[in-house]
């Protein structure tokens, strides 16, 4: 479902990704780690369209995203380190709102309303203003919306910033939930305990470079004296560290 070869990004003297490949199939949990400055958030908002590549090419469940930007994007959704939503919406309007961004018919969106809105504790807070919610529960009404559409890739970064443990077993649960029904989910995050926990396979950057690409126990196995996901990271970013 995501397609990426030889990918490479630029910013004056700064590589921030240098010839990134790699594929993430459908019905996959992958986490994409690494320290800040490594590239993570130029890869996502370059897979997203939102940031044109220096060179490489991305394919988003067969379909070129420089090619054809509109037709790969309606198969995606994205929800960034820090969203943003319209303050002076209700929750039900914002649905409705991003409804009709990927025509969606009013009836399936009153019905996701209906029901997903009980499910992520939203149903007292659909007529509030969301500048009135807190961090928490605007989290949860992104997540609603992103999955509106019903995307076969979902990018996320930092999933779970700020956010209560009850609201973060919830979205846990939720990505779980949706990889085995079949979708693609591309997250980030510096977590390394939530990795470790939900992740299909892991990938690791350093300096802009693919240092790292396999399920958990095959990280932590190729790696001398790794124990845990901790140690393997620690050793494949620290300054001087493991190359690819």
């Amino acid at each position: 479902m995501i397609d990426i070869q030889d990918l490479s990004k630029r910013y004056g003297t700064v590589q921030a990704v240098d010839g990134l490949t790699l594929q993430v199939p459908r019905g996959e949990l992958f986490c994409f780690l690494g320290p800040n400055g490594a590239g993570k958030t130029t890869t996502i908002k370059m897979l997203t369209g939102l940031v044109r590549p220096d060179s490489g090419r991305i394919r988003i469940g067969g379909i070129d995203i420089q090619a054809e930007p509109v037709r790969a994007k309606r198969l995606m959704g994205y929800i960034p380190d820090m969203p943003y939503l319209y303050e002076r919406l209700t929750p039900v309007e914002f649905m409705h709102f991003v409804g009709d961004l990927y025509d969606v018919p009013r009836e399936r969106v009153r019905r996701a309303v209906d029901t997903e809105f009980v499910r992520f504790g939203l149903d007292v807070y659909r007529d509030a203003l969301i500048g009135d919610l807190s961090h928490g529960f605007r989290q949860r009404l992104i997540y609603v919306a992103t999955f509106l559409h019903e995307p076969a890739v979902i990018f996320i970064d930092e999933p779970l910033v700020g956010l209560d443990p009850y609201t973060i077993r919830m979205i846990k649960d939720l990505l779980r939930e949706r990889a085995r029904q079949g979708m693609a989910i591309f997250l980030t995050t510096h977590i390394l305990a939530v990795a470790e926990e939900i992740a299909d396979r892991i990938g690791i950057i350093a300096g802009g470079r693919l240092a790292a690409l396999g399920t958990l126990d095959t990280l932590v196995r190729g790696t001398a004296g790794g124990a845990n996901l901790e140690d393997v990271f620690l050793k494949l970013t620290r300054p001087g560290g493991v190359t690819p």
